[in-house]
């Protein structure tokens, strides 16, 4: 089903609402309601398509209108490159790679009652790496504005407050079917038989898929928690009051994958110490780094995990061996061109060689971007994403865990179980790019104190009006 009219008027006028924002709360707070804001309300799918410029649909229109008017309006100063030599070597190579990719496929693929796959223009490379520009905005802009203790804490009170205000469209969609799209945009922005699971159904509301509805969940379900732990005790029943309700909205969401994460790291948030966070989200970011070694070298015991699921659902079973089968294909694939990928217009997938159609589907965000951009393209992107993670983890070990903020530790966790994630899903959002920002501009701001620069992050100045 077509968009309607309205689709395209919801993405004109949010710039509208971003100067708004910005104009009734603090800078800091406009900025995370902005992208959070963009992403749970604006419709999926669909974009603004002008000639030569890269599609303006809800991830990169958000960042865009925050950075003029933090720049232009407001007239302050953010830099788009990282402090340290490693993040811009990384940044530098997250937004080069296509250059490479395009150079390296001029050619055409033949594809059986479809022609040919175009080979890359020069065109196509501008156009991917002013798109990847725009991501790198929401990046820079948290790592410049959300770095102080009290901006990091604002992203996780965003994140129950939208969890909370998104909970009402879900039950809508639990109890009536998805269709809130389709009422507000015009169209269903996926397959509605994904959407059933059992005798139920899985709300998707305006994200693209019923499971980034489930992680968003597993994500406020943990913010709750960690603003419970640190909240004052007349505070505290109703942060916990509140990461219940949100826990059962998880259930309702009918994703295990989101919810064994919750059931682990709930008591992590909950009990350890702000190190033993740092680490386990160090282990995830390693994971994530080191999955296509670890399963192009069989490493990941595939058979045992099928097994392991079909001891509870065969219908789970079925749909993780369909994805590690799609994945040794995917893979056999990328490694044909292991540096710079096959870049896009589906030539990173396999098709039928008698009827053309396409015989795989990418799943996990890991070997879309291995298939690609190859390693280059990975190695940019994931360790752009991890750095932070290292980083933080680096400052708490010089310094007592006392002196670290505490939504440090739930916020480097969000970030880590996003990244394992990105494994079997493609859940690379806004909000993982504005989380990954400002770890790392706190990161940078921890080992600038270190260092005797004292360096310190902004902190939210009190304005009257503001969302709360």
């Amino acid at each position: 089903m077509a968009a309607s009219s309205t689709a395209y008027l919801a993405l004109a006028l949010w710039p509208i609402v971003v100067v708004v924002l910005f104009r009734r709360m603090t800078v800091e707070r406009a900025l995370i309601w902005s992208i959070l804001g963009g992403y749970l309300l604006l419709p999926p799918v669909v974009a603004i398509d002008l000639p030569a410029v890269p599609a303006l649909d809800k991830m990169s229109i958000p960042a865009l209108s925050a950075y003029l008017v933090v720049t232009l309006m407001l007239g302050i100063r953010v830099p788009l490159k990282p402090e340290s030599g490693l993040g811009r070597a990384l940044l530098a190579v997250f937004v080069l790679t296509p250059f490479g990719t395009i150079l390296t496929n001029p050619e055409a693929i033949p594809v059986a009652h479809h022609g040919a796959l175009p080979g890359l223009r020069l065109y196509d490379a501008i156009s991917i790496i002013a798109f990847q520009a725009f991501v790198i905005l929401t990046f820079a802009l948290a790592r410049s504005l959300l770095a102080s203790a009290a901006a990091l804490r604002e992203i996780l009170l965003a994140l129950v407050i939208g969890g909370l205000a998104y909970s009402l469209p879900m039950l809508v969609e639990i109890r009536l079917s998805p269709q809130i799209n389709v009422w507000i945009y015009g169209f269903f922005q996926h397959s509605f038989e994904q959407m059933m699971r059992g005798d139920g159904f899985r709300p998707i509301v305006f994200l693209s898929h019923g499971l980034w509805v489930a992680f968003f969940a597993m994500t406020t379900v943990l913010a709750a928690v960690s603003l419970a732990r640190s909240a004052a005790p007349a505070d505290r029943p109703r942060m916990l009051a509140a990461a219940g309700w949100l826990f059962v909205m998880l259930v309702l969401c009918k994703s295990a994958g989101s919810l064994v994460y919750a059931i682990v790291l709930v008591p992590l948030v909950l009990l350890a110490g702000q190190r033993w966070m740092f680490r386990a989200a160090v282990a995830m970011a390693v994971l994530a780094l080191s999955y296509p070694v670890l399963r192009s070298a069989g490493y990941i015991p595939a058979d045992d995990m099928v097994a392991f699921a079909a001891r509870y659902s065969a219908e789970r079973a079925h749909s993780l061996a369909y994805r590690f089968a799609n994945e040794a294909m995917l893979l056999e694939h990328a490694f044909r061109k292991p540096w710079f990928g096959w870049g896009g217009y589906e030539r990173n997938l396999l098709h039928d060689p008698i009827t053309g159609q396409v015989a795989t589907i990418a799943d996990g965000r890991w070997v879309i971007v291995l298939g690609m951009f190859g390693w280059a393209g990975y190695i940019g992107e994931f360790g752009l994403l991890a750095l932070p993670l290292f980083l933080l983890w680096r400052e708490s070990r010089a310094r007592r865990t006392g002196s670290l903020a505490a939504p440090l530790g739930a916020l480097a966790v969000i970030h880590g179980v996003n990244m394992v994630d990105m494994l079997p899903n493609a859940t690379l959002t806004p909000l993982t790019w504005l989380i990954a920002g400002a770890l790392l501009g706190h990161a940078e701001a921890l080992a600038a104190e270190r260092r005797g620069k004292n360096r310190r992050p902004k902190t939210i100045t009190p304005q009257p009006r503001t969302i709360l």
